[in-house]
């Protein structure tokens, strides 16, 4: 009853409204006008805004410039010249055929620009080859083939297992799928502009690529240029190729990635952030990779203007590219090549006297004592089974042998550092014995015999060096005695050892200028062979392994009283002439101190003299010159040097076991003024009159501070 009598109650307003129409009426139209008001104020605003706050943008929209695109090409590379000036690497620059792709091509449309673009380029501006997928693409992008082949499909192939139609991706593989091998047999023409079409399509949006390059005559230029119109996104651009003299400082080089590549995966952040392209060609390895900043030139950057349509409506350079700069090596290629004979002939004599059946190669390092300049990096590389022998430069920095008693200057320093000798102090050479075990003797051990630390040098004792180690773990030697093997001892030994070895170049980073050098092979103290006994042999370098590079860094580290040089093989970078060749020097690569030596003015002058007397000196040990370096004496002026020699094992064909020596020299001449530091290394040496073959390393030697003194001369 209450529901009903509400109803009733409601009527009669209902009723006052229902007949009260035009007020309703006027109601709406106000709404209506409102609304209109608020769309005109709306409309108001945005007309100012195209026409007053956003003039320049929209005018240049209804002119047709719809958008104005940045292209950035890289420029030519800089070269790479000897010290002399002789071309090792050289960049040629050659005409190319430029494609910028637009947002409005299409595949049919690439296809018409190859195909008319094939008739009047030659064919071997482009290189690669086809693959059958490309060779598919370049059929079906043709719309009538495209039509035929689509018409092959039933209508069950175009629907999934579902019923609902198959997405475009898909049913263009089911049409690759039906183009035959007869509608690929292209003749040379057709397989020309397929190439054409593969470069074409693999270029991203308002991407600018090289499709080909090479000798495009005047007239093949001109005939492109008259057929803009028919031709949209070609356009004659410039490209290069890099090409590298044969000889044996190739390898050292390194390789530069193509346009196609651009930069590896691997660096791409890094150059990214740096203002490089994806597609910039960038040097990946050596010399190539270390003075990519310099060799990379500056970019051409070009302005592309499409219409509002993305069609492209012309190009304008705004920033010219500039070739990289050039690189001239502290490298004579003549000198090298004459270090590199020295090399072959050496070996070849100690081949010929039976004492290198299982040798297997020979390196040598030449420095510029006074600046780390490399001045030769030569290496050879032999196959002990069939006796070949290559040139194997980048060895010289990459591959490790262990040194032998070159380390003694080293070892007397960690040994003077540690407070374990002092000065030019005599310990006797004996033979060192712990309880039953085999002795550890010189080559000219015979009793006791008290020695300096200079004649320790000089004859090369290993058993004062061992003696050095003992002192420095807290046990000096006496004869039988029992080793304590404090494992926190040894390491802490091992460490001082090599830390004196490192401040000299040897199991560190040298500071090279080239990457990829090893810090030698430097067994950690964790391991098990890290133990006592082996820390005795490393006293005298027959425990770590090191380089040549690392050796004739520490050769000049001793010619420069404990200043450690950083090698380097760039002299200057110069900019490029008129001509396309080296131009005038921008940057001289100064000489780098990389560390110092802790040691005392007093302490070098014992370890000096010991390098002098081991080429001059007269004693007589055994019936022998003391002076372990005494074939040296044979050069033009005077050399001051340190022996070693590492006995190892090989494995015969029989399959017996084989004693083989790593034949090593350090030097330095000459002796008052160095100018020129060595780190020889001639691995796998066999034995010669029941001692160990040590003449060839300072044959070695002697020729090459010869060939120094005839080249340049000594001042």
């Amino acid at each position: 009853m209450e529901e009903k009598q509400s109803r009733r109650e409601r009527r009669p307003e209902q009723k006052k409204q229902m007949n009260n129409p035009h007020k309703v009426r006027a109601n709406r139209v106000k709404l209506l006008f409102f609304i209109i008001a608020i769309l005109f104020l709306i409309l108001i605003g945005k007309l100012y805004s195209m026409q007053i706050h956003n003039q320049a943008f929209y005018q240049k929209q209804f002119t047709g410039g719809a958008s104005t695109l940045k292209i950035v090409q890289g420029a030519p590379r800089g070269n790479i010249y000897d010290a002399t000036g002789k071309p090792l690497a050289m960049t040629a620059p050659s005409q190319a055929i430029l494609y910028t792709r637009g947002n409005q091509v299409t595949a049919d449309g690439m296809r018409a620009v190859a195909d008319q673009l094939s008739t009047m380029i030659p064919s071997d501006l482009v290189n690669g080859k086809l693959t059958e997928r490309d060779k598919k693409d370049y059929y079906l992008a043709d719309k009538a083939n495209l039509k035929k082949t689509y018409q092959l499909l039933s209508d069950k192939e175009l629907k999934d297992k579902n019923g609902n139609q198959l997405t475009q991706a898909k049913i263009y593989d089911l049409e690759l799928d039906k183009v035959t091998d007869a509608d690929i047999n292209f003749n040379d023409q057709q397989t020309f502009a397929a190439k054409l079409f593969k470069e074409m399509n693999g270029t991203s949006l308002y991407n600018t690529t090289t499709i080909a390059a090479g000798n495009i005559t005047p007239e093949q230029q001109a005939a492109i240029g008259e057929r803009e119109g028919s031709l949209p996104g070609i356009s004659i651009g410039t490209s290069w190729d890099r090409s590298y003299a044969d000889n044996a400082l190739t390898s050292l080089l390194g390789t530069v990635t193509s346009q196609k590549t651009g930069i590896p995966s691997n660096l791409l952040d890094k150059y990214l952030e740096q203002g490089y392209q994806r597609n910039d060609r960038v040097g990946t390895a050596y010399l190539e990779e270390s003075y990519e900043k310099y060799l990379q030139g500056t970019h051409e950057i070009s302005k592309v203007e499409t219409d509002k349509t993305g069609n492209i409506t012309g190009t304008k350079v705004t920033q010219a590219g500039k070739q990289g700069d050039s690189l001239k090596l502290t490298v004579n290629l003549d000198f090298q090549n004459g270090v590199d004979n020295i090399l072959q002939t050496e070996l070849n004599k100690m081949l010929g006297e039976g004492f290198g059946q299982y040798n297997t190669g020979a390196y040598a390092v030449v420095m510029d004592a006074k600046t780390g300049g490399i001045l030769a990096l030569s290496g050879l590389d032999r196959d002990a089974n069939t006796g070949e022998t290559k040139k194997d430069t980048n060895a010289t920095f990459q591959s490790v042998f262990p040194p032998g008693s070159v380390v003694k200057p080293a070892t007397l320093t960690a040994g003077w550092k540690s407070g374990a000798i002092s000065g030019n102090q005599v310990l006797d050479d004996q033979p060192i014995i712990f309880g039953d075990s085999s002795p550890i003797e010189s080559w000219f051990t015979n009793g006791a015999l008290p020695i300096t630390a200079v004649q320790a040098l000089e004859y090369s004792s290993n058993t004062y060096m061992v003696q050095v180690a003992l002192r420095m773990l807290g046990q000096p030697y006496t004869a039988h005695m029992t080793l304590n093997d404090d494992k926190a001892k040894v390491d802490q030994v091992y460490n001082q050892l090599r830390s004196a070895y490192a401040s000299y170049g040897l199991g560190t980073s040298t500071g090279f200028d080239v990457p990829g050098e090893s810090t030698g092979y430097i067994t950690p103290t964790k391991d098990a062979n890290a133990n006592i006994s082996n820390l005795l042999f490393e006293a005298f370098g027959q425990f770590d392994n090191y380089t040549p590079l690392q050796l004739a860094t520490y050769a000049t580290t001793l010619a420069n009283n404990g200043n450690r040089l950083a090698p380097h093989i760039v002299d200057s970078i110069h900019d490029t002439n008129a001509t396309g060749g080296l131009g005038k020097s921008v940057q001289t690569v100064q000489p780098k101190v990389e560390g110092k030596v802790d040691i005392s003015s007093e302490n070098m002058d014992v370890i000096q003299q010991g390098l002098y007397q081991v080429v001059h000196a007269n004693d007589m040990l055994e019936g022998h010159y003391g002076a372990t370096g005494y074939y040296m004496r044979q050069a033009p002026v005077s050399v001051s040097a340190k022996t070693g020699t590492s006995q190892t094992n090989v494995v015969t064909p029989s399959g017996a076991l084989q004693t083989v020596t790593v034949n090593n020299v350090v030097a330095y001449a000459p002796t008052n003024n160095p100018q020129i530091s060595v780190g020889i290394m001639i691995p796998n040496t066999t034995v010669k009159d029941g001692g160990v073959t040590t003449e060839m390393a300072q044959y070695v030697t002697n020729d090459i501070v010869s060939l120094y003194q005839q080249m340049y001369g000594f001042k």
